[in-house]
């Protein structure tokens, strides 16, 4: 039987897909305060300002291609049974080839219904229209978490680490909650390893094993000595 992989990911592993961390050292996502667009009250305040934002990004992500990090999760799939809970939005993921992904904070190629948010749709194109409803009659927005809401997929999150044989984080500060705690659901007897240039800062298990390097460099070395 296959060793049971959780990997951890956020931002850091798709900066070298040319993609921006979600903060940057001036506060700013991209430019932008993130109550002008990732806050429920910023919705309603502007819905076009917050749509214009995220067709930009969805623009961005599509146009964007997995790198090795991307592609050594798939790698790791050969000798593992891998589940990856990503903070990220984009779909450099699947498009790299891994099977089973769980976004923590939504998806920016779909649309979810303003009404109900269950009612989930693709988007084929890179813009979603001020005017485009869902089959309830109320307009459509971007199917992503924002700060203030509830995140639907903690629970199967938790379930998926707290049976984790190596719980392995890549490319998140481990600053964003409650997506951050998932460190703490790990069994007594799970290997965490965390990778990060800055790790040694982290708040982690005294257990935990620390790699100081880029996602794309630290994960490609990690997986090759778990496969050899």
């Amino acid at each position: 039987m296959k060793k049971k992989v959780v990997v951890f990911t956020g931002a850091g592993i798709s900066v070298d897909s040319g993609l921006q961390t979600f903060r940057g050292d001036d506060g700013l996502w991209e430019g932008y305060n993130l109550e002008e667009v990732a806050t429920p009250q910023a919705w309603i305040r502007n819905p076009e300002l917050v749509q214009r934002f995220y067709n930009e990004r969805r623009s961005i992500c599509r146009r964007a291609k997995p790198n090795a990090a991307h592609k050594a999760l798939v790698a790791l799939e050969e000798q593992y049974d891998v589940a990856i809970i990503t903070q990220n939005i984009d779909d450099l993921h699947e498009r790299a080839g891994s099977s089973y992904v769980l976004h923590l904070h939504g998806e920016i190629m779909k649309a979810q219904s303003t009404k109900n948010p269950n009612l989930i749709y693709p988007i084929h194109s890179d813009n979603l229209e001020m005017g485009q409803l869902c089959e309830l009659g109320t307009q459509l927005r971007p199917h992503v978490v924002w700060f203030g809401e509830s995140v639907p997929n903690m629970a199967p999150a938790i379930e998926a680490t707290s049976i984790a044989d190596i719980f392995i984080v890549v490319g998140t500060s481990l600053q964003v909650y409650p997506a951050a705690n998932l460190l703490y659901e790990t069994a007594v007897s799970c290997e965490i390893i965390v990778i990060d240039p800055n790790a040694n800062n982290f708040k982690v298990p005294s257990n935990t094993r620390v790699i100081r390097d880029t996602a794309t460099a630290g994960l490609s070395a990690l997986v090759e000595s778990m496969t050899k």
